[in-house]
């Protein structure tokens, strides 16, 4: 993972006296103690099983799977599954291999370290990943699939290992890894013999990075491990941070993903470059810039005879974080072709057919994500693997096997293997036997015009009892980014909601993606504007279908979804209750507070700069928090620094002051995301609880149809 992320989406310990002081405390919610929707037969014995609706603990029980990878002959399939321990407040990641055939699939890592990224060695010989067991540094580990055996650790750096990928010759691994940290001369010590930390020195213009801290001037480079000399030999180095390291197929080059501009953290200028290998123990000859277009260029991927890179290109640096991503071929040395000009949406993942004459690639649209290819000179785009679902990783062997994790609204994510018919084979059953005996809500895809006309997407999710002439309370949830989407995908959060008798509203406001440039731009300048009115016209939509009732309305997101949450209230009471979870809501204050500079300083300009000013102040819902009467919770990480605790206790402070309801959950040690179980879970309680206080007050519906 390199230290500063080029493409952005998204103070104090939990505040105990005034979750004394809170008439909402967290409901327990446990499975057992989930309501019957009655029965069905069970899938094995055809026997009626009695079915019950989701419940927060069972957040614990999904397994997550991840990160597939094709072995060289295309026969077998490695992949991570994701579990949650809640007795343990822990998460761990095994790595696991299927046949392409399927069958059972086997762990081939153990129980009790978690291990990431698997590779398969080019001879297909060998299996290795990432781990740090033991407490030690992240390292390569290696398993040796024709003799067997425990994994065994092949490199000992001290920084550990980034991220690495086998060279052709399956002799090397290029890493990335950070910078060592330089030596102190001296060790300072309490009287009680703790180590005194050394103040943080810093003189960059970006200082800090959330999950990281303070940034110093130690970067990502690029380094080549000998697997027989057990020695790694720096091959780039500089101000700059290297990643997505590449391989040519003849294992002579390395591409790879840098800003190497004059002051790399005022700008997203990052380009595809090359740099020699070196052969074993040779030096490794001197860098080689392929792209020069002045936005962000990324995702390299090799044609298989080696002379040309598919990647991922912005064309407009002046609206970078708004830009659709698209699909561009070079051969070095030569100009770029752009091969989706015309298509107007947002593509990723690039990877050459077998043969060079295609390219493959993932595509966001309307509310999916989905498998596509275009021939490498250049034509029409075809749909590889479309329809209502969420095409999330896509792998392909040799022979031209496609492997993809798939989900569904019903479906939190397996691997499918696409047959030479088109036909998609679930290879993967990870959730299956625990979602069949779960009533999961029906999910209904809406379209909808906003206040100017506008056409909006997004999904509506049924109560578990939901009956026609019955207006349900209603959840608007709004998602982060601001440039992401809600899909077809699994939604824990939103079938949790349903689970508790909630009609849950999802939208795709202006400055999502997936429906084109102009879509993503309808927010430049005027966050909490159009959106606003967007995410108000699905809940609407919603009252006009007959579905909602207009008189318990609740509104919330997290990250972005929070931000537009505080502009949502500032802007109208119809909403009973809030949540704004991890929240911006002053900008001035947030600038240099957080990792955004560059974001701001593009879209915005300086602060103290009276026109830039004007729209820092103007934009920031702080400004009108006086305009708020809806009952809301703040809450977030202490240690956010994507969008720090201090926007929250900004809004809670200024609420609670004029004697309105309020509340500030602070999670200790947690940052952008409440990654803990223990803290996950809470969330969730917290979550039902504040909409049942006042959604629920009389626990009955209603059929009032008021806006």
């Amino acid at each position: 993972m390199t230290r500063l992320t080029v493409r952005l989406d998204l103070i104090c310990a939990v505040i105990l006296a005034v979750l004394a002081m809170s008439p909402a405390q967290p409901s327990a919610i446990a499975a057992q103690d989930a309501p019957d929707v009655g029965a069905r037969p069970d899938q094995a014995t055809g026997s009626p099983m009695q079915a019950r609706v989701l419940t927060i603990d069972d957040q614990f029980l999904i397994e997550r799977v991840g990160s597939p990878r094709i072995s060289p002959d295309g026969e077998r399939v490695a992949y991570t599954v994701g579990t949650t321990d809640y007795d343990t407040n822990s998460s761990e990641t095994r790595i696991w291999v299927i046949s392409r055939d399927g069958g059972e699939p086997v762990p081939m890592t153990r129980k009790g370290s978690s291990a990431s990224s698997p590779r398969w060695s080019p001879d297909g010989r060998r299996l290795s990943f990432l781990s740090s067991r033991d407490g030690g540094k992240t390292q390569v580990w290696v398993l040796d699939l024709a003799n067997g055996g425990e994994a065994v650790q092949i490199t000992d750096v001290e920084e550990g290992v980034g991220g690495y990928e086998w060279a052709p010759d399956w002799q090397r691994l290029v890493l990335v890894m950070t910078d060592p940290a330089p030596e102190r001369e001296s060790v300072a010590k309490t009287k009680s013999g703790d180590e005194i930390p050394e103040p943080w020195v810093i003189d960059r213009l970006q200082f800090k990075q959330d999950y990281v801290g303070y940034l110093d001037r130690r970067r990502d480079h690029l380094y080549i491990y000998d697997l027989d000399s057990k020695k790694a030999v720096q091959i780039t180095s500089g101000d700059y941070d290297d990643s997505q390291p590449r391989w040519s197929p003849d294992g002579q080059t390395i591409a790879f993903v840098s800003n190497r501009t004059a002051n790399p953290d005022d700008n997203f200028d990052s380009d595809i470059w090359l740099v020699n290998a070196g052969g074993r123990g040779e030096e490794p000859a001197d860098l080689k810039q392929v792209t020069t277009n002045p936005g962000p260029d990324r995702s390299p991927a090799w044609s298989p005879d080696g002379t040309r890179i598919a990647y991922i290109t912005d064309t407009d640096p002046d609206h970078a974080p708004y830009d659709i991503p698209k699909l561009a071929v070079i051969e070095p040395g030569g100009p770029a072709m752009v091969l989706t000009e015309d298509l107007d949406r947002g593509t990723s993942s690039p990877r050459f057919s077998s043969d060079g004459s295609s390219i493959y690639f993932q595509i966001t649209d309307s509310g999916e994500r989905h498998l596509a290819r275009v021939p490498t000179a250049g034509g029409p785009v075809t749909r590889v693997i479309d329809g209502p679902r969420s095409v999330n990783s896509v792998i392909m062997a040799d022979d031209g096997t496609i492997v993809a994790l798939i989900s569904e609204p019903h479906e939190p994510g397996n691997l499918y293997l696409r047959e030479d018919s088109g036909d998609l084979r679930k290879l993967t059953r990870n959730n299956d036997e625990m979602l069949a005996g779960i009533e999961l809500a029906e999910v209904v895809n809406v379209h909808f015009p906003s206040a100017d006309g506008t056409e909006i997407e997004g999904f509506i999710f049924k109560p578990f009892d939901f009956q026609e002439g019955v207006r349900y309370p209603t959840i608007l949830r709004i998602h982060g980014g601001p440039v992401s989407q809600y899909t077809w995908g699994w939604n824990f959060e939103a079938q949790l909601f349903a689970a508790n008798g909630y009609l849950v509203v999802t939208t795709n406001p202006r400055g999502s993606s997936g429906y084109g440039k102009a879509f993503q731009m309808g927010i430049w300048q005027s966050w909490g504007v159009k959106d606003t009115q967007d995410v108000i016209a699905g809940v609407d939509h919603a009252i006009d279908l007959g579905w909602a009732d207009a008189d318990r309305l609740g509104v919330g997101g997290w990250s972005y979804g929070g931000i537009l949450t505080n502009y949502v209230i500032t802007q109208t009471q119809r909403f009973k209750a809030a949540i704004a979870g991890a929240s911006g809501a002053h900008w001035t204050s947030s600038y240099g507070h957080d990792q955004y500079q560059r974001w701001y300083r593009l879209e915005f300009g300086n602060p103290w700069e009276p026109e830039a000013r004007s729209l820092f102040e103007g934009l920031s819902s702080y400004n009108d928090v006086d305009k708020i009467t809806t009952p809301t919770m703040w809450v977030g990480g202490e240690k956010d620094w994507n969008v720090p605790i201090h926007n929250s206790e900004l809004m809670y402070l200024a609420v609670k002051s004029m004697g309105r309801e309020a509340l500030l959950v602070v999670y200790p040690n947690m940052h952008h995301g409440i990654s803990l179980p223990y803290y996950r879970k809470d969330l969730h309680q917290r979550y039902l609880a504040w909409y049942d206080r006042y959604l629920k007050p009389d626990m009955t519906s209603t059929t009032s149809n008021r806006r």
